[in-house]
């Protein structure tokens, strides 16, 4: 028992000291947390804008307070003027609230930025004690390590025993709201985990004894790490990197280039394997020595390989995002390679400022990943169109529909990638008042066709409802549009609603990659009426083996009856695809409308 007090009284005092050397930091990360909570109460989807706005701008602020601190720990020069550094670090986190201000939501763009821009953050976090060799940097990567993965376990351990504790109090007491599960984790692992993650990083720059002895104690190497890097990893990795090198001898030798797997593996391969060199500085011992020898070697031909594939999409296929990124990381994995090629043993630390440069490049207008995308896109789409004839040199449209099936199909998914993404206002010819789902013939001269492939190992099917057909919902009391499936809300999402007084839930679940359910569940917490999803796409799916247009709201509508309740459920857009379990799974957009008795 004294054991444990000693345990928790040392817990407390380390949280507490992080509380006092990162306060920016805390506090950005307890606001954040309440507002989850607070979005967790409301349960509404979409949540409030605003909200989530704050909450992103307080994510990159949590990051932004770190960089402040270790700056004034780096530098002497900034240790006197600590608030000065808080104050411009607190200018910046309002300044990157300012710019999501102005955002009509929170898109593709907003996410990836913000998890770039706190990517390089902690690049710098990790690089700047180290700056002109101030300490090691590779002492500095495995405290950064083995903070997280401590702050991991602990926090794991206390959230399934809160859990738990939560659990018997329901089953066993009295009943617990149900957000308080939501409450416990928003607190555990968005406060606990990096306040404790943080009370575990010493001052590295610190030239006191006492700091350079606990400086010099957590950054000892764990036996256990050593056997598990050098004699487990290292060889593993190695056994991949064999699977690689034969599958690219492979190529050579078919000259048949994969279609898009590739991309994503070797993406992995470099992520894991440069992590594995920065880890495996420290250790001195033979297989460590011939892997940091070798790996940067190997990893050259490796991504060149790789890049010759994502070139090859890139020519049929154009730049999207994530070919952006993997094309991005091929070129950072390159001249990483090369680096340590001739500098095994040099400076880790410049890998870390070269991930943090290339990030910080990937959102920079006009070189960012969302410019470059959309403008490649664009461009080949008014290839198309000028090809067929619809797009003039002075930029007239005249629509036609007398046009190619591979045309038709490209020019659509061209439009449909442009518009969900938010880019088809960056088209000058295009009408401004243009709705996809409304002006799309009337534009081009044909509907929008979709291409469906038995013959192809993943196949892929995508139904879209005619929106300029009306739905009838006569006899409904509400409607709940929902976003569910492979990409969308993931678990069960809960939708209130109530009709003349009486309290019901709409009750959305994910069960797999392919099946969502929706259940309508009465004020007993009784399911009155439900159906699964899967079965009609999948039918829908064996109606249609080529290109197909618009599909009318009679044919996108899934009817239930019971216990005197009726849903009928009107998808706007189902995407299908069939093939290998990384690839395979189903996503629906649709409007829900139910009648009670």
């Amino acid at each position: 028992m004294k054991r444990l007090s000693t345990i928790v009284i040392q817990l407390a005092r380390g949280v507490s000291k992080a509380v006092l050397r990162f306060p920016l930091t805390v506090l950005a990360l307890v606001v954040a947390a309440s507002l989850v909570c607070y979005l967790i109460s409301l349960r509404l989807f979409p949540a409030p804008l605003l909200v989530e706005k704050a909450i992103f701008a307080l994510a990159v602020g949590a990051l932004v307070g770190m960089a402040a601190q270790f700056s004034t720990e780096r530098f002497a020069k900034l240790t006197g003027k600590r608030p000065l550094v808080y104050l411009v670090a607190l200018a910046l986190i309002a300044g990157y609230f300012l710019i999501l201000w102005s955002a009509p939501e929170i898109g593709t763009q907003i996410v990836v930025r913000s998890f770039v821009a706190i990517f390089a953050l902690f690049c710098y976090v990790l690089f700047i004690p180290a700056y002109h060799k101030a300490t090691d940097f590779d002492r500095v990567a495995l405290v950064h390590f083995k903070s997280f993965f401590t702050a991991a376990l602990y926090s794991g351990v206390l959230a399934a025993g809160l859990a738990a504790i939560i659990f018997a109090i329901d089953t066993l007491l009295f009943n617990v709201n149900e957000n308080a599960y939501g409450y416990m984790m928003a607190i555990v692992w968005i406060v606990f985990a990096p306040v404790y993650y943080l009370s575990l990083l010493p001052n590295f720059n610190e030239s006191s004894e006492e700091a350079t002895a606990i400086a010099d104690k957590k950054s000892e190497y764990p036996r256990f790490l050593e056997i598990l890097i050098s004699y487990i990893a290292v060889p593993l990795f190695s056994a991949y990197t064999l699977v690689l090198v034969a599958y690219f001898f492979k190529i050579l030798v078919t000259r048949q280039w994969p279609s898009g797997q590739l991309g994503p593996m070797v993406l992995i391969y470099s992520a894991v394997g440069i992590l594995l060199f920065i880890l495996c500085a420290l250790p001195k011992n033979r297989f460590v020595h011939w892997y940091r020898m070798l790996f940067p070697k190997i990893l050259i031909p490796v991504v060149i390989m790789q890049m010759i594939a994502v070139w090859i999409r890139l020519d049929a296929y154009g730049i999207t995002e994530s070919r952006y990124y993997i094309a991005l990381f091929g070129i950072y994995s390159i001249v990483t390679g090369v680096f340590l090629s001739f500098r095994p043993n040099g400076r880790n630390g410049v890998v870390v400022l070269l991930s943090a440069a290339f990030a910080i490049v990937s959102i920079l207008p006009p070189v960012d990943a969302f410019t470059v995308s959309r403008n490649s896109q664009i461009n080949i789409l008014e290839t198309y169109l000028e090809q067929e004839g619809i797009l003039s040199s002075d930029g007239t449209l005249t629509p036609k529909s007398k046009v190619s099936e591979d045309a038709r199909v490209e020019i659509t998914a061209k439009m449909d990638y442009l518009t969900y993404s938010g880019s088809s206002s960056y088209i000058e010819w295009l009408p401004e008042d243009f709705v996809i789902y409304e002006d799309f013939e009337q534009t081009f001269g044909f509907v929008p066709a979709y291409r469906y492939d038995p013959g192809i190992d993943n196949q892929y099917f995508h139904a879209e409802i005619d929106a300029r057909k009306p739905v009838d919902i006569r006899g409904y009391d509400v409607s709940i549009p929902i976003n569910a499936g492979k990409y969308g809300v993931k678990g069960i999402s809960e939708y209130p609603f109530s009709v003349d007084g009486q309290d019901h839930i709409l009750r959305i679940n994910t069960v797999s990659a392919n099946e969502v359910t929706a259940t309508v569940v009465d004020g007993a917490k009784m399911p009155v009426v439900t159906t699964g999803f899967y079965d009609f796409a999948f039918g829908l799916k064996d109606e249609m083996r080529d290109t197909k247009e618009w599909f009318s709201p009679e044919s996108l509508s899934l009817v239930v009856e019971d216990n005197g309740y009726k849903m009928k459920v009107v998808f706007q857009w189902i995407d299908l695809v069939e093939g290998d379990e990384s690839n395979a799974g189903v996503e629906y957009m649709a409007d829900v409308y139910i009648a009670t008795p």
